[in-house]
């Protein structure tokens, strides 16, 4: 591949060189393409003596190759970063964070922009305020791990946050405290003003949506689409009460294919039956499908020994196109 087909060289020896680096190093052709695209100076640079020590770096730290090839290509920035002046203080302020090598590469695996951020100045006051509010390290290390992104915000931006986190009511040593202000971090004002319209058309006041919000956080997180299927399906279809599921919110963060249709249809079965005589929300999509299955399939499997040939008919069917959130 020469590289000729990006950039007009008259002497292509060193950009031919790098694109023969990169090909080399697993990456194809498509990926080169944006590479240099994004990135054209790495065409000017000595593979060997600039880019290599930086993949070894990443590699040295238990990054496989493949994985390696998709965090350069999703942030091709990282290739043209200093390796002594950015990507090692960048990675040392994430195990200063996470406590450990490997969950700080899969911070970076989760979100390789990371090293185009400012962390010194974003990351390490966020996580200051967070425990000057009292929130247990541990929790910092587990949400940060999942959500690398959210931390990375004006600190006057993200005080504010927090403040009105603590001033809602949420206690800062409990997981749901960290997880509300990823939330607001992530949700937007209008996008959040929607999801109180399509909660409110299902009955629910204010006042119960900021309820839902306490005891859920990821109520406010679930697309407008999902939440519309699984009021219709639980509401409609199984004829729970509205007000019940905002009493029970964490069914909005179960898959409505995989999970929710396949279970309720089934639980309909059973009542029909005469197997069972009620069901709660919590019980019915809360449980890990391990649980659920001893509790309702090999429970009445004496009564009803075709019970789990039909639930397995239930999920094909939930999954099969019928039944989706959006």
């Amino acid at each position: 591949m020469a590289a000729g087909r990006y950039l007009f060289f008259k002497t292509p020896d060193k950009p031919d060189s790098a694109i023969a680096f990169l090909e080399k190093h697993g990456f194809s052709k498509t990926q080169i393409k944006k590479i240099i695209a994004i990135q054209p100076g790495l065409l000017y640079s000595n593979a060997e003596k600039t880019l290599l020590p930086k993949l070894e770096f990443f590699l040295s730290k238990g990054v496989s190759s493949p994985e390696l090839t998709k965090i350069l290509f999703c942030n091709p920035k990282i290739l043209a970063c200093s390796l002594e002046k950015n990507i090692v203080p960048c990675f040392n302020q994430l195990i200063n964070v996470l406590q450990s090598d490997s969950k700080a590469m899969t911070a970076i695996k989760r979100y390789p922009f990371l090293f185009s951020r400012k962390l010194d100045a974003y990351l390490s006051p966020n996580i200051s305020i967070l425990r000057d509010n009292g929130v247990p390290e541990s929790n910092i290390i587990s949400m940060f791990n999942y959500h690398p992104i959210s931390f990375v915000v004006n600190p006057d931006q993200f005080k504010e946050i927090v403040k009105k986190v603590k001033e809602m009511g949420f206690n800062p040593l409990v997981l749901k405290f960290i997880l509300a202000v990823i939330v607001f971090r992530k949700v937007s004002k209008p996008a959040m003003e929607r999801k109180f319209d399509v909660y409110k058309k299902w009955g629910w006041s204010e006042l119960e949506i900021w309820e839902a919000f306490r005891r859920y956080p990821n109520v406010m997180e679930t697309s407008e689409e999902k939440i519309v299927a699984i009021m219709d399906f639980l509401v409609n279809k199984m004829g729970f009460q509205s007000l019940l599921i905002a009493n029970q919110p964490s069914v909005f963060g179960r898959s409505f294919e995989k999970r929710i249709v396949p279970r309720g249809l089934f639980a309909q079965d059973l009542l029909s039956k005469g197997l069972i005589k009620n069901l709660g929300l919590s019980t019915l999509f809360d449980t890990s499908e391990k649980v659920f299955v001893q509790m309702f399939v090999n429970k009445y499997e004496c009564k009803a020994p075709e019970l789990l040939l039909l639930y397995k008919e239930k999920q094909d069917l939930a999954t099969g196109g019928k039944y989706r959130s959006g």
